[in-house]
């Protein structure tokens, strides 16, 4: 079968590798559509921190079911053969003090589909049953967007914003962007911002999100005013990088949240006197969970989000070891690129 693995930092190809075998408790996923996110240009480009090389990328999947294994436990799962899915790459151990507390998502020995394990950037790809999310009715490239989507809605169930509050959400890339979209549906009022205007304008102008605001020198006065002076009731941190991470909590109210969605290498380090003056909460959100992915699928089904307008780019398999380095350089003006197999 077809595969697209970074053998090196910035050695991307396009192989032939061996097809998957079934095993007890596993399905065949005829991968369609990949989704590219910043954890693949990471890799790419030789800065994340948690994998080695080769390794075949892809997490944000989109197929249909090939196979299931015959006279297994999955008869009767409700599993069918060409039914479209997407697929939760945590992959979890089940056994340890964060499984056992419901929390998979932040599992001692995680292993993610695409960092930790080869993931689906390739025709085929085994999994457990327990990865398998149904994607009935959404497109096969919706499904690959299902993913990043559940990350900014795991992330706004652990800030849990309700109707009225202000809401700021930092760093307009797709999580960024998931996040807004989500904390909009709990009837928050959501202001975006970025450092890049490309960016905010389409989040504006195609995604609906209409308060923007530029992350310039200017912005705390410009944030400060929007506000009356009393700034937001829950910041999400989406950009991952700790300048702006310790800089997010200038935005939070007396009393609020402030929730880091992103993640970066390094210590964060925030001022006392600032975080203690707002009696501030401080949450982290990792990966997502079951609920999050069934709450996105909920939410694309009922069209409450304009998913479609998120996929920006698309190519093939084929193409990817070629372009991928445009969609790196071009990242302004990308938001979502899908990959068709």
């Amino acid at each position: 079968m077809k595969a697209v693995i970074c053998r090196e930092p910035f050695d991307l190809a396009l192989v032939e590798r061996e097809e998957p075998h079934l095993a007890p408790g596993t399905v065949v996923v005829r991968i369609r559509r990949v989704g590219l996110c910043g954890t693949d240009y990471h890799i790419y480009e030789g800065r994340h921190p948690f994998l080695t090389y080769p390794r075949v990328m892809g997490h944000e999947l989109g197929g249909e079911i090939e196979a299931l294994p015959e006279g297994s436990e999955l008869e009767g799962s409700g599993l069918a053969v060409g039914q479209f899915v997407a697929i939760n790459p945590y992959l979890a151990c089940g056994g340890c003090v964060a499984c056992r507390k419901g929390k998979p998502n932040a599992c001692v020995a995680i292993s993610v589909l695409g960092v930790h394990a080869d993931g689906g950037m390739c025709e085929r790809l085994v999994v457990p049953q327990s990865a398998i999310v149904d994607a009935t009715g959404l497109s096969l490239s919706q499904a690959a967007m299902v993913e990043f989507l559940a990350i900014g809605a795991h992330a706004v169930a652990r800030g849990a914003p309700v109707a009225g509050e202000r809401v700021l959400v930092v760093g307009a890339g797709p999580i960024g962007v998931a996040t807004a979209l989500f904390a909009r549906l709990n009837g928050a009022a959501v202001t975006l911002v970025d450092t890049r205007l490309p960016r905010l304008r389409y989040a504006r102008d195609a995604l609906g999100i209409e308060a923007i605001a530029l992350a310039d020198e200017r912005l705390p006065e410009t944030l400060a005013a929007a506000t009356s002076g009393d700034m937001f009731d829950i910041v999400f941190d989406a950009t991952g990088v700790l300048a702006a991470m310790t800089e997010s909590l200038r935005y939070v109210a007396h009393g609020g949240k402030l929730v880091l969605v992103g993640v970066a290498p390094g210590e964060l380090v925030f001022p006392d006197p600032e975080l203690h003056k707002r009696e501030a909460t401080v949450i982290t959100s990792r990966n997502a969970l079951a609920d999050d992915f069934t709450r996105v699928i909920a939410a694309i089904r009922a069209a409450d989000i304009p998913v479609d307008a998120l996929h920006t780019h698309s190519l093939s398999a084929n193409d990817l070891p070629d372009r991928l380095p445009a969609l790196i350089e071009n990242a302004d003006h990308v938001l979502k690129a899908i990959v068709s197999f």
